[in-house]
Formats: structure tokens, C-alpha cells, sequence
């Protein structure tokens, strides 16, 4: 537990006697704050912080950041620009911890934090499968070392430091997602975290748009290998299949452990057998090693998921015993839920968000069931230069797999006419500009033979969707 003095020392430099509060969780949402806990009011665009600073104290929180002045009776406490010197007073809670940037105090005092901790962190960054992948390595590594995982997607600047705030001296291992949206971001978030074992899944186009180009987002991806303390301390774990991970390698000092379905790697898997919703069979190969294993993992591209985390099982230490049980045991909710219609359609709902790779992998599984296969897909956002490319080769995969297929919204074209150029007929395919047209057309047609992917990205809201055809099952 982080104590007020470990803040006040992070900030200034300085720590203070008698300052033994305990400070219980940290949080910028003041829905979110706990009693004793801490508040970061940041400043937005649309929504300010510091409004909020009240309605935090009145939920019991025990300390607020702030960089301006609000509008309340409670001490203020300055610390900005080295105003905090031994002789100042501290206020009784509740008060206001006054800074430059609140942000950048969230980062040094999550940064200090984590510098006081003995424990192994282990960072995880790609473009598709950070979160299931996430989950995957916890539940391993939580068969052998107490272990504290990422909450949700919370892999910006923002959340992994709250993270961060979350260890305590108990935990063994941390699994922290980082996400990716400008360079020098994982970069930075490796200094917060400074993690020992760094995890790439894979490099695709999503964030194209704001990354530039798939260059781009290699790079900034890197970095976290780049961060990675030299071997044997450090590992990086890379998948051995994808061209733009591979040469990570000649980036760090770390060891490299290779993942993959070739050979050539160090963990390897082959006899990959789909079984539906029902999981994936396939055998392991490590050294001179064979293991046949079954895991409730959707999809045969869930198999390089598995090999993620038996990779870092295998790196830290654990028996084959506990890995093969924290794949076979631990969570692996993969954002895909399925419901029933009342015609008794299965409906599969991905629609998390979406990116060409993503897309295809759904393709795939529903291409692995029984049944009429219809896709419904939607625009997939932030593509930049490889938004037509990318909605053009789903198409054509979509052409090969389904039955029918639904398009939504204006960029869903491009998907329309891959399909079209794959060969599927039009009378097979239908546009529509947004979601309740596609509920209305779902509703007429569905029976008890069809699968029903759903997929696109989340700023479509296509969950609404399987909420229509499951309020009428």
C-alpha cells in the first residue's frame, strides 16, 4: 500500500515524518474512488477534473492532485514548482495536493512506486491480441507467483500508472498491456513500469492513422524490446511468423525467446485441431519436449495466444504442470460472447472494435463452424493509408467463408467490393448505412441453421445488434 509519504517524496523530493496515511487506490474517474483513496483531477477537453474534485471527497477519497485552484473549503497543500519544503505543515484529509501537471504526477509517483517494488513485470504490446494474451500469461502465472494483471485496457499513459499503483509488496509478478498510438509512448511507459520480460504479439495496420504507416508502428512497438534489461535478466518473447516482429531481435541485449508455428522457433506448435466453441487442440514442442494439450481458446489463431503464455511460463520458471493448468483453467474471456436468437440462430458478437487482422481471424473461426455463415460487417476505423486495402482483402475472405454477407456503413463498401471481386454474387450481399437497418434485415431472415458473425469497430456501436436479436429470444 502506497502511503502519502512515498507521494509527497515522489513529487518533491522530500519526505516527510509523520506521514503514515495509507492511501488505498488511485483513481481519475471519481465514479471509481474508494474510501482512502486517491483522485487525479485531469484536465480534458470536454470533461475537467477538477469539477469532480468534490464529488470525490464526498466518496470518501482521502487525497486529491489538482494544478489549479477548485472552488472548495478543504486545504490546499502546494507543491508545484518546489514550494513543499520539511517545515510544511500537512492538512488533515481530505485536501488537495497541488502540482504543475497532474498527469506528469500521476507518472513520477507511479514511477517511484514501482521502484520500490521487488517484484518481475512482464509488458505486453501488438497490434491484435494484447488483451486475451494479457489474460492468458496472469492466469500461468498465478498457478506459481501472486500476480496482478492490467484492469480492462487500461495501457495508455494514463492507466498503466494507476496500474502500477495497484501493486503492493505482496505481488510476485505484473502483467501490464501497452498500447500504442504515437512514438515514444511505449517508451514511456516502459520507464514507468521497467519491465523485465517484454511480449510482441504481432504488427497490423490498426492506428494507421495516427502511427503514419505499419513502419511506424513496428517502431513504436519496439520500443518496448528496446527497454529490456540485457540478458539473463531480460527476455524478449517474439512471435517467430510475423516478419515485422522477427527482426526485433537485433534491437536489445535481452534473450530472445521465439514463439511461433515454425520449427525454427523455440516453442513451437503443430496439429492444430479446431473444436468449435468447444476450444483448440494442438501439440506443444519445446526442445526435446512434446505436449499434447487442449485449451478453451476460440479459433486456431488463438494457438499463438497459448504459446505467449507458456512462452513466459517457460521463462519464469514454471513446471509444464502449471503451465498446461493455467491454459486449461485460467480466464480467457476473449471479448466474443455468443447468444441465441429466438429462430435459434447463434449469433457471435466481436465487436470490441475491429481491424483487418482481427477480422480475418473471426472470418476464421466462423469458417471453422456448422451452419449458414453470415458476416455482418462494419467499417473498420483508423486504417490511414491501409483503410482501402484492408477493407478490400476482408471482403475477399468474406467472398470464400459465408453465405451472406452484411455490410455497414460508408467505408463497408470497400468490403462489398472485395467481395464482389472474390466472386461472391450480389444477391448474396446486402449494404446498409447503419446498425437498425441491419437489425431489421437480421430479424426477417435468421433460422435455426445460421451462424452470425458480428464485426466491426467499436465506434459503430454494433453491440446493439446482438441486444435487438437477443431481446426477442
Amino acid at each position: 500500500m502506497i502511503l502519502l509519504a512515498d507521494i509527497i517524496e515522489a513529487l518533491s523530493g522530500v519526505r516527510p515524518p509523520h506521514a503514515s496515511l495509507v492511501i488505498s487506490e488511485a483513481a481519475v474517474d471519481s465514479r471509481q474512488v474508494i474510501p482512502g483513496g486517491l483522485f487525479i483531477a485531469l484536465p480534458g477537453e470536454r470533461v475537467d477534473g477538477h469539477d469532480y474534485v468534490e464529488e470525490a471527497f464526498r466518496k470518501g477519497a482521502s487525497l486529491a492532485l489538482v494544478q489549479k485552484e477548485v472552488s472548495l473549503h478543504c486545504p490546499t497543500l502546494d507543491i508545484s514548482r518546489a514550494h513543499f519544503s520539511m517545515e510544511s505543515t500537512l492538512p488533515r484529509p481530505p485536501f488537495c495536493l497541488r502540482v504543475d501537471d497532474t498527469l506528469k504526477a500521476l507518472q513520477r509517483i507511479a514511477q517511484f512506486w514501482r521502484a520500490k517494488l521487488n517484484l518481475r513485470v512482464v509488458g505486453i504490446t501488438g497490434s491484435v491480441g494484447k488483451s486475451t494474451t494479457k489474460e492468458l500469461i496472469a492466469g500461468v502465472l498465478s498457478q506459481h507467483y501472486r500476480t496482478l494483471k492490467t484492469i480492462g485496457n487500461q495501457n495508455n499513459e494514463i492507466g498503466l500508472p494507476l496500474s502500477v499503483l495497484r501493486l503492493g509488496p505482496g505481488h510476485q509478478r505484473a502483467v501490464l498491456e501497452m498500447g500504442f498510438y504515437v512514438p515514444g509512448e511505449i517508451a514511456l511507459l516502459c520507464e514507468i513500469a521497467k519491465p523485465h520480460v517484454g511480449v510482441v504479439t504481432n504488427i497490423g495496420t490498426v492506428h494507421a492513422e495516427r502511427a503514419g504507416s505499419i513502419e511506424a508502428i513496428a517502431r513504436g512497438k519496439s520500443e518496448l524490446i528496446q527497454s529490456l534489461p540485457p540478458a539473463p535478466v531480460g527476455t524478449a518473447v517474439l512471435n517467430y511468423d510475423d516478419e515485422w516482429v522477427r527482426p526485433m531481435a537485433n534491437l536489445t541485449q535481452a534473450r530472445i525467446f521465439y514463439y511461433g508455428l515454425d520449427p525454427k522457433a523455440d516453442l513451437w506448435a503443430n496439429e492444430i485441431e479446431s473444436l468449435g466453441l468447444e476450444g483448440i487442440r494442438f501439440k506443444l514442442h519445446y526442445r526435446k519436449e512434446s505436449i499434447q494439450l487442449r485449451a478453451p481458446l476460440i479459433g486456431q489463431h488463438s494457438v499463438h495466444t497459448a504459446l505467449r503464455a507458456a512462452a513466459v511460463g517457460l521463462v519464469e520458471g514454471l513446471t509444464w504442470q502449471e503451465i498446461v493448468m493455467g491454459l486449461q483453467k485460467g480466464h480467457t474471456q476473449l471479448r466474443m460472447v455468443t447468444v441465441r436468437t429466438q429462430s435459434g440462430a447463434l449469433i457471435l458478437d466481436d465487436t470490441y472494435n475491429a481491424s483487418p487482422q482481427s477480422t480475418l481471424a473471426a472470418l476464421n473461426l466462423l469458417a471453422e463452424l456448422e451452419g449458414r455463415k453470415i458476416a455482418v460487417l462494419g467499417d473498420m476505423l483508423e486504417l490511414g493509408q491501409y483503410e482501402e486495402k484492408g477493407h478490400h482483402m476482408v471482403g475477399v475472405r468474406a467472398a470464400e467463408i459465408c453465405d451472406e454477407l452484411i455490410a455497414i456503413g460508408e467505408r463497408s463498401q470497400m468490403i462489398v467490393a472485395g467481395a464482389k471481386a472474390a466472386g461472391m454474387r450480389s444477391s448474396r450481399i446486402t449494404w446498409v448505412a447503419d446498425v437498425p437497418e441491419a437489425i431489421e434485415i437480421l430479424k426477417a431472415k435468421l433460422t435455426a441453421s445460421d451462424v452470425v458473425l458480428l464485426k466491426g469497430s467499436h465506434g459503430l456501436h454494433m453491440e446493439r445488434i446482438a441486444a435487438a436479436l437477443e431481446a426477442v429470444s
